[in-house]
């Protein structure tokens, strides 16, 4: 058993130069959609879309936008049609921009930084959060739970980092998978090379975000031990884990559902 550590990101830091921090979630970005890491918890939230009737889905923490745009295509591929908001603290906007524009009406963005601490009330939707959940310690996240819950709003929590030496070893192969995928990484920029192979800062920084993304992950034991109390009697909670057949990893997750919702649907 490993131990959870909260080390720092540096995507976390509001001194980190905003284009770094672009160049590694496009990156995160192009891996999820290229090995097609969400595949397995469609189902999953096409569930709770049906189950709740939302058809509207705010994404908090979104970077550079995530599996977000293919989810809703495999979604409305099944006949349900669901208008997704990509936000973010720091709102990658030229990621934004392209997802939006390939996404056949499908996904829109907030331009303002959102605090999943604090989503605005005119933000009313259905709330995901892919792959960022691990960002915030055990308190804060469930507090992000919490602004849920006191909004009546479900939310669903997916989660591809794992505390597991089996996922923490590979990470050190960051730097090499950089350099591989950084030509195939849209949209071109000439920075982008600059800072992937004349001066490595890409590569290193990915290096170090991901072995903390796996020390920082949540097991679906400390989800569950979250909920504890939240929303008690008014909201259902479940948790469990999802394959990804394509890196033989897996996505841990947690969904909440106001029963009010559940009942009348």
């Amino acid at each position: 058993m490993i131990p959870r550590l909260h080390l720092f990101e540096l995507e976390d830091l509001e001194w980190f130069p905003s284009r770094l921090r672009d160049f590694g979630t496009d990156y995160i970005h192009f891996l999820e959609t290229r090995f097609k890491m969400h595949k397995s918890i469609v189902p999953l939230l096409g569930d709770a879309l049906r189950r709740t009737g939302c058809r509207k889905v705010v994404d908090l923490c979104s970077g550079g936008s995530g599996p977000v745009a293919n989810i809703a295509k495999d979604l409305a591929g099944e006949g349900l049609h669901v208008q997704f908001t990509l936000t973010d603290r720091f709102p990658n906007i030229a990621a934004f921009e392209r997802i939006v524009s390939e996404s056949e009406g499908r996904v829109t963005y907030s331009r303002d930084p959102v605090n999943a601490l604090e989503v605005p009330c005119d933000l009313v939707a259905f709330r995901t959060i892919f792959n960022a959940f691990h960002h915030f310690r055990p308190d804060t996240a469930r507090a992000i739970l919490n602004d849920a819950v006191a909004a009546g709003q479900p939310i669903a929590i997916f989660e591809i980092p794992e505390r597991a030496w089996h996922t923490i070893l590979p990470m050190f192969l960051t730097p090499l998978v950089v350099w591989l995928t950084t030509p195939f990484i849209r949209p071109f920029s000439w920075l982008r090379l600059l800072f992937t192979y004349l001066i490595p800062i890409v590569p290193i920084y990915s290096l170090w975000d991901g072995v903390v993304s796996q020390l920082r992950a949540y097991r679906v034991s400390d989800l569950l031990k979250m909920t504890e109390g939240l929303g008690e009697g008014a909201y259902e909670w479940r948790a469990g884990w999802a394959p990804i057949p394509s890196i033989r990893g897996k996505v841990t997750w947690l969904i909440g559902l106001p029963t009010s919702m559940t009942a009348s649907n």
